[in-house]
């Protein structure tokens, strides 16, 4: 099972002292096991937006130093912004990423919610997940009247604060006040606008925001039944969102929190927003994503915009992540780095390099020197993983062929079955060294007594069953591949025939290695039932590779 993760994303009210800004930072790296993913500061907001991830204790300890600190060198009496703020440490969400709930995620919110309030006299409110009450919820319900109403809203029952003090003492007068959530992933995300005026952004705004704008008639607002004022619903769900003008860049955004990017995506955002400027005889020049973004929601906008132009699904992350970024504009006002943008990059920043990130040069002599890994397992799959790019190659080819426009989708749907077969043959080439490693970690455990002899040889046999099956999903992987290769001999480009049997000969060649790899490691295993049914299914593979490699062969002899 995964260890619980969360990320923490607070929002600091500095964002033009770089001193202050780094001071307040660095406390969050002293606490080990947090990884600090991303700083990103305005100058016209003078607000700072810091990610952090780790486990939930580590990473609550980590958001208290932080708050602590913010609270040291941030004085609200002074600060000015275009962003909404009531605090030194505006908002302090915390996201479930990986092994825990979202109930858990909130548990942990009230932990540091109390702990501020008691050790830091910094009241606050615990909105979205982590709400006391339904209004208090809404983010924008518990900051209403932003700093400078502070004082009036500490004394109203109605907003007793749900931790520290109730009163605007002269503590409070400087630090503020502070709203903590457990939350879904939250995009922040800008799109810009030929224009400077904040009227019109906000008019797009309303347009697209989930709550919409408030119905006027001469000048004042018309109330319902209820008394409560009327509204007209925006188009889009799960997506808030305000017009500003931003000196910096001299434009004018308009700003979304998309609080769930399951609903409402970032390139369905910046679409509608694209159709509502030019109703309102304005255009979008492009956007601007706030701190980070999961590699899934870029890839679903260059899937987006793909499909848009009528182009194969099946390429790779980077080219489609390059589609999203000039598409959405992401690089409009400063450089996009997807490795500094995008989550799962940042945290594969630290890890150690894998076999598949080596040049074919370094892979080759790696393999030639005297280790014993990687072997004829990893190179099975890299030679399987070649076979099937080949054919990928084909498929993509043949969907960007003039005249054949009305086949597009058919050829995408075989490269992105192609992409998704590389991908599983790529992960097995370093796991099947990884899964010998194992084996060798396992004979080095101690045995001295009958109980570490037992737990050796218990380890041992584990980490050879497991060095069995890794080599039986690169046959598995590599035969199932070879329908790509198959469906392009039949129906894609006939200039890339040879191509395509290339990529056949390829995963015959993976299936037969990792066949050998199967057969030799499960000489050494004890469960005689494992070994009957494993030996049993790559059999089976292995025949039907052959049967399958002459069948297309045959094919190639009468088209060429």
């Amino acid at each position: 099972m995964n260890k619980p993760l969360i990320e923490c994303v607070p929002n600091i009210s500095e964002g033009r002292d770089i001193t202050k800004i780094n001071a307040i930072v660095s406390v969050v790296e002293t606490v080990e096991g947090v990884k600090l993913l991303d700083i990103d500061p305005g100058k016209a907001t003078n607000r700072t937006v810091i990610t952090f991830v780790g486990e939930p204790a580590q990473v609550i300890e980590a958001a208290f130093r932080l708050i602590k600190k913010a609270a040291e060198l941030i004085d609200m009496s002074k600060h000015s912004g275009e962003h909404p703020r009531f605090g030194a440490t505006d908002v302090c969400p915390l996201v479930p990423i990986s092994g825990i709930s979202m109930e858990e995620t909130a548990v942990y919110a009230r932990q540091l919610g109390e702990r501020v309030g008691k050790e830091l006299g910094i009241p606050g409110y615990y909105y979205e997940n982590a709400a006391t009450e339904e209004k208090r919820r809404n983010l924008a319900n518990c900051r209403a009247g932003e700093y400078e109403g502070l004082k009036e809203k500490l004394a109203n029952p109605l907003w007793k604060p749900d931790f520290g003090p109730a009163a605007f003492n002269t503590t409070v007068q400087r630090t503020g006040a502070l709203a903590i959530s457990a939350r879904d992933f939250l995009v922040a995300y800008n799109v810009n606008l030929n224009s400077t005026s904040t009227r019109r952004a906000n008019a797009i705004a309303f347009d697209i925001r989930e709550a919409g704008r408030t119905v006027m008639e001469n000048g004042k607002k018309v109330l319902d039944e209820n008394g409560e004022p009327k509204r007209i619903s925006g188009k889009l769900k799960a997506v808030k969102g305000i017009g500003w003008y931003i000196e910096e860049y001299g434009i004018a955004q308009i700003s979304y929190n998309l609080t769930n990017i399951s609903i409402t995506s970032m390139h369905v955002a910046f679409d509608e927003t694209v159709k509502a400027a030019q109703e309102r005889g304005l255009r979008v020049t492009g956007s601007e994503l706030i701190g980070l973004i999961p590699l899934q929601a870029m890839l679903d906008a260059g899937d987006y915009f793909l499909t848009k132009q009528q182009r194969s699904l099946g390429i790779d992350d980077a080219e489609k992540i390059k589609i999203a970024v000039k598409s959405l504009g992401l690089d409009e006002l400063k450089p996009f780095n997807p490795k500094e943008r995008i989550i799962e990059y940042v945290m594969a920043k630290d890890a150690p390099q894998q076999l598949v990130d080596l040049s074919i040069t370094a892979f080759a002599n790696e393999t030639a020197s005297e280790s014993m890994a990687p072997g004829g397992g990893s190179i099975a799959a890299t030679v399987g993983a070649l076979g099937v790019s080949l054919g990928t190659m084909v498929a993509n080819l043949s969907a960007h062929k003039a005249g054949w426009d009305s086949r597009w989708e058919a050829f995408s749907d075989w490269a992105v079955k192609g992409q998704a077969y590389k991908k599983k043959l790529l992960f097995l080439v370093d796991e099947d060294t990884n899964s010998f490693n194992k084996i060798m970690e396992a004979f080095r455990l101690p045995k001295n007594t009958t109980e570490e002899k037992a737990i050796r040889a218990e380890a041992v046999e584990k980490a050879t069953q497991y060095a069995t099956e890794i080599p039986f999903q690169v046959m598995e992987t590599a035969y199932q591949s070879m329908e790509v290769m198959k469906a392009m001999m039949e129906t894609g480009l006939p200039s890339s025939l040879s191509d395509a049997g290339v990529g056949a000969l390829c995963a015959r060649t993976a299936v037969l290695g990792a066949y050998f790899n199967v057969r030799i490691n499960a000489k050494d295993i004890k469960d005689k039932e494992f070994i009957t049914s494993i030996l049993k299914k790559a059999e089976m593979i292995y025949h039907q590779t052959l049967a399958l490699e002459k069948e297309l062969i045959d094919l190639i002899d009468t088209k060429i």
